[in-house]
């Protein structure tokens, strides 16, 4: 039997009423109004989002982020962050801010208008400027995420990324963000809620992934729709997630598999233009109000929802089950039913899945972790049918081919004479005398002289010059090969952004030089530093412009204290424990 997986209808409406309660508010002016706006933006000041925030904007023009009609100014975010409330005492737990640079923020006068674009420079929509304010981003990391520690990706990304400024105001939508992937998957709150009426599905139980899914899956969520008596909507957050995941386009080709084995007319799939901020508990609260928006009458929460694993020493940033006690705190306010559910294990002795809170003492329980399915896929081992179906298992090995060799980048930062060079070329030669993988050389004066070429030293120079470095690297990546990199890369924003273009096609080495200034300085054969010092060259990183130290690199090295040869030995002895060498 077919499960549906329908294109739907278009909602036309500017407000509708939910159908489990609240109102959905579409923020998109009409066609005209839309065109006449589109036209004006181009003379207003123009700010180009990041991913993070298209996927806010595409949420909050199209209902998904009801009741919210814009980015939160002040009041609404200091509460948010304290109290998991807007201003006027309504629930909602993440921040919802639009974040920029100071110089950005000082060029804009009161009641400024400016107009949002893609990375194309398209004009998304244009934001009234009602608020502009410098958060206290280390209290937001504690109140929202419950650490400091920047091992946790949303943390991360909040310290390290995020602008000093956030702008606060409300919105009004010229057009939506446009997607050229499983399109007959994308779905906004209206339209969803349309489709259901029209087939008369009127309890439906959504569903929370951003991983591929298997069998466990499956059972978990036919029996929490059999539980509550409802259909099931599988809408899986293909925004952004968490670094290292399966890409969107591979997940969404499982979904598809797996939705031919539910009933027919039982199960839909909606794709979700989700920034996921990996929140745990609060974040949990917040996929409920976004589903509830979307027309869902209840929501599965299952074990550790939206967890980012574990912190810097080791231990689980949050409790298991710590999400599905704060959503029955806040259920009947939510106007969401909550169907929380263990994780479901495979008792070999029954051949059947069970939810982990009715394993026996004499039942086999097995299983298979993430990282033991990549390693059968990378050595082209099988995968038991108990875990998965053979449909799934054949996407995984076309996007995992079995022996295939992960692309990976080596990306040394640190200050001028810090050795960054030196020991990238000794480790590429190490790597060229034990294999014979092509690996490609970006070093800093090299790009500077080719790739990079009229670029300043401005920091906005300076980030762009990473970017490019990035980008290059991320396509010797995506093509199976090795990229080394060797710039100073004192910002970690743009290294951060490097990481992240990488990270979309292998792994991002970064290996923090960690020479100290006055060894560097001792070191100065081109005579920079003393001309720096002279005054004669301005904004020298490590004099008179920060280098900002990486917190949590792979590797970090003081080429002061060990040769370059056993500088050498020690990445290449990681890179053999990564099996990446």
């Amino acid at each position: 039997m077919k499960a549906v997986a329908a294109e739907f209808a278009s909602a036309e409406h500017d407000v509708l009423i939910a159908p489990h309660g609240g109102v959905l508010r579409e923020l998109y002016l009409p066609a005209s109004e839309a065109d006449a706006l589109k036209r004006r933006s181009a003379s207003l000041p123009q700010w180009t989002l990041n991913q993070r925030q298209l996927c806010d904007l595409e949420l909050l023009l199209n209902g998904g982020f009801s009741p919210l009609q814009g980015f939160l100014g002040r009041a609404d975010y200091d509460r948010v962050v304290a109290d998991m409330r807007l201003a006027d005492g309504t629930l909602w737990p993440m921040p919802i801010t639009l974040d920029v640079d100071e110089a950005f923020a000082a060029s804009l006068g009161d009641g400024a208008q400016i107009s949002l674009n893609d990375v194309q420079g398209t004009p998304l929509a244009v934001l009234t400027v009602e608020d502009v304010y410098f958060p206290d981003r280390i209290a937001e990391a504690k109140a929202v995420f419950g650490t400091t520690d920047r091992t946790h990706p949303g943390v991360a990304e909040l310290l390290d990324r995020t602008g000093s400024v956030y702008l606060g105001g409300k919105l009004q939508g010229i057009q939506p963000p446009p997607h050229y992937d499983f399109t007959t998957l994308r779905h906004s709150p209206g339209q969803l809620r349309n489709w259901f009426r029209q087939h008369g599905w009127h309890r439906i139980v959504a569903f929370q992934t951003r991983n591929p899914m298997h069998r466990a899956h499956r059972e978990l969520t036919l029996r929490a729709a059999e539980q509550v008596g409802a259909k099931l909507l599988i809408q899986p957050s293909v925004g952004r997630t968490k670094p290292g995941d399966v890409d969107h386009y591979t997940r969404v080709r499982c979904y598809r598999a797996l939705l031919e084995h539910y009933p027919r007319d039982h199960a839909a799939l909606s794709l979700l233009p989700l920034a996921m901020r990996m929140g745990g508990p609060r974040e949990a609260l917040w996929h409920a109000i976004i589903r509830k928006n979307y027309g869902a009458s209840h929501f599965i929460v299952g074990r550790d929802h939206a967890g980012p694993g574990k912190d810097a020493e080791g231990r689980p940033f949050y409790d298991p089950y710590a999400a599905q006690h704060l959503l029955a705190t806040h259920e009947e306010e939510l106007g969401i039913r909550i169907v929380p559910f263990p994780a479901m294990v495979y008792a070999a002795n029954r051949d059947t899945y069970l939810p982990q809170n009715e394993v026996e003492a004499q039942d086999e329980v097995r299983d298979i972790s993430g990282t033991e399915l990549r390693r059968r896929l990378h050595q082209g081992e099988a995968i038991p049918e108990w875990f998965t179906f053979p449909e799934v298992v054949k996407i995984l090995r076309e996007r995992h081919p079995a022996q295939a060799q992960q692309g990976f980048v080596l990306f040394f930062t640190g200050l001028s004479g810090s050795g960054k060079s030196t020991l990238a070329q000794a480790v590429l030669a190490r790597l060229l005398e034990t294999g014979s993988r092509p690996v490609t050389v970006l070093d800093g004066d090299e790009v500077r002289r080719h790739l990079s070429k009229g670029l300043g030293f401005s920091r906005e120079d300076r980030n762009a010059n990473i970017t490019r470095i990035g980008y290059v690297a991320s396509e010797v990546v995506r093509h199976g090969g090795i990229a080394i990199c060797a710039p100073i890369a004192p910002y970690a924003e743009a290294r951060t952004e490097a990481r992240d273009l990488v990270q979309a096609h292998g792994r991002f080495v970064e290996i923090h030089v960690a020479t100290p200034l006055e060894v560097c300085e001792a070191r100065d054969r081109k005579g920079l530093y003393a001309a720096a010092r002279a005054g004669k060259i301005k904004g020298f990183t490590g004099i008179d412009d920060p280098y900002e130290t990486p917190v949590a690199p792979e590797l970090r090295i003081d080429t002061s204290e060990v040769s370059v040869a056993e500088a050498a030995d020690w990445v290449f002895d990681w890179l053999r424990q990564e099996e990446l060498a």
